[in-house]
C-alpha cells in the first residue's frame, strides 16, 4: 500500500510539473508576441510576410471579428494573431509548425491548425464571399466591364475570361479516382472568372483534377444565367479551346489563315484572354500555398475553402493595388510543368449541334464586325 501511495504521489507530482511547464510555455510565447509584434515591421516586410497592409489587415480583422470565437482565456490568441497567422500559411505555403515559429507568432503547431480553421471559415462565410467575390447582377455592372474590356483589347461584349488551374491535394481519403489529374498528382481544378482589371468574379473549387474545364462549366449555375442574359444582351465569356463555341463561349480559331479576319479575332482573343492567365499567377504569386509543388496537405473541401479564402483575399490585395513579389524562375517552370492544359478541341455530342451552329453564327459575325472595324 505504501508503494502504492508513493506511486500515484509521484505521478501527480510528474503530471503538476508537465503542466506548469506547459503553461510557462505558454506565458512566455504570449510574452514574445507582444514583445515583437508584426505591426512593427516596416510597411515593405509586412507586405512581403503577410501579403496584405497593416492597414487592409486592420480593416479585415474588423469585418470577420463578428464571425470568431470571443476569446475564453486572457491566453486565448487575438484575431489579429489569427489572421496574421492564417495569412502567413496562405502567403507561403509552409508547413504549419514553421509558421507558428515565425518571428510576431511564437505558437504551438496546434494552435496555427486551429487559427488556420477558423480564419477560413470566416472569410468562406457567405457575407464575406458575397461581397468579395461579386459577379455582376445589373446591366448597369454588366455594362461596366464589357466597356473596360473593349477599351482595353477591342472586344464588345466580354464579360470576363474563363480558365481552370490545378491546385495540388494530398491523396484524398474518398473518391481518390476524381481528384488524379493526367499528370499524375491529385489536385483540385479550380474554375476562376475574372474581369479586365483581374478582379476574380467566380470561382468553383468544387471540383477534382480528373474533371475537364469543359464538363465543370457545364454544371455551373452561371452557365445557365448568363445564357438567359444573353437573349437581351451581347455577352459572352471568352475561353480557350478546351471549352465547347457557345453563344456565351466564344473560344479561338485555330486554324485561321494568316491576316485573315479569322486571324485577326483570333490574335484580339488570345491577348483578352491572356487576363485570366495573369490572374491566375497574381493569384499564386501572393498565395503561394496555392502552388502545386507546395501541396495542400487538406481533404479537398477544406483545400477548396482554402482556394475561396486566397481569392476573396487577391481581390482585397488586387483592388487596393498591393503590390506582390513576381514568382521567381523555378517556381513559375514548376508550376508551367505542372498545371494541366485542356486546350484539345471539345468533341461535341450530337444533341449540342443546335448550341454549337448558335455560337458559330455568333463567332462568325463577331469576326467580322472586329474585321471591319479594323478597316476603318
Amino acid at each position: 500500500m505504501a508503494n502504492e501511495h508513493e506511486s500515484f504521489e509521484f505521478l501527480e507530482a510528474d503530471h503538476a510539473e508537465t503542466s506548469n511547464i506547459h503553461n510557462n510555455r505558454k506565458r512566455r510565447r504570449m510574452q514574445m508576441r507582444e514583445e515583437c509584434s508584426p505591426f512593427h515591421l516596416d510597411d515593405t516586410e509586412f507586405v512581403k510576410r503577410y501579403r496584405l497592409t497593416k492597414e487592409l489587415v486592420r480593416n479585415l480583422c474588423d469585418e470577420i471579428r463578428p464571425l470568431m470565437r470571443n476569446p475564453q482565456k486572457s491566453t486565448d490568441l487575438s484575431v489579429e494573431t489569427k489572421v496574421l497567422i492564417a495569412l502567413s500559411f496562405y502567403a507561403t505555403g509552409s508547413y504549419q509548425r514553421p509558421t507558428g515559429n515565425n518571428e510576431g507568432h511564437f505558437v504551438a503547431q496546434q494552435t496555427v491548425s486551429s487559427a488556420i480553421s477558423q480564419v477560413t471559415t470566416c472569410l468562406n462565410s457567405l457575407e464575406m464571399r458575397n461581397k468579395y467575390i461579386k459577379f455582376p447582377m445589373s446591366s448597369q455592372e454588366r455594362n461596366m466591364i464589357k466597356t473596360k474590356f473593349y477599351n482595353k483589347f477591342g472586344i464588345p461584349g466580354c464579360l470576363g475570361c474563363i480558365d481552370g488551374s490545378h491546385v495540388a491535394i494530398v491523396r484524398p481519403a474518398q473518391h481518390e479516382e476524381r481528384y488524379y489529374c493526367r499528370k499524375n498528382y491529385h489536385s483540385l481544378n479550380v474554375q476562376l472568372i475574372c474581369d479586365s482589371d483581374m478582379q476574380i468574379i467566380s470561382v468553383d473549387a468544387s471540383h477534382g483534377g480528373a474533371t475537364h474545364d469543359s464538363f465543370i462549366w457545364a454544371v455551373h449555375p452561371l452557365k445557365a444565367h448568363i445564357e438567359a442574359l444573353s437573349n437581351n444582351e451581347n455577352i459572352w465569356f471568352l475561353g480557350d479551346s478546351g471549352y465547347p463555341l457557345r453563344k456565351t463561349m466564344m473560344t479561338p480559331i485555330l486554324d485561321a489563315a494568316p491576316d485573315s479576319p479569322e486571324a485577326h479575332y483570333t490574335n484580339l482573343h488570345v491577348r483578352a484572354r491572356n487576363v485570366i492567365e495573369r490572374t491566375i499567377g497574381l493569384l499564386k504569386a501572393r498565395f503561394r500555398c496555392l502552388l502545386i509543388h507546395r501541396v495542400l496537405h487538406y481533404s479537398p473541401e477544406v483545400a477548396g475553402s482554402i482556394v475561396n479564402a486566397c481569392v476573396i483575399l487577391h481581390n482585397i490585395c488586387n483592388r487596393a493595388n498591393v503590390p506582390v513579389e513576381p514568382l521567381s524562375n523555378e517556381d513559375m517552370i514548376q508550376e508551367a510543368q505542372l498545371q494541366q492544359h485542356m486546350n484539345t478541341t471539345v468533341v461535341l455530342p450530337r444533341t449540342s449541334n443546335v448550341a454549337y451552329q448558335q455560337g458559330l453564327a455568333t463567332r462568325n459575325c463577331l469576326v467580322q464586325r472586329l474585321w471591319e472595324r479594323r478597316r476603318l
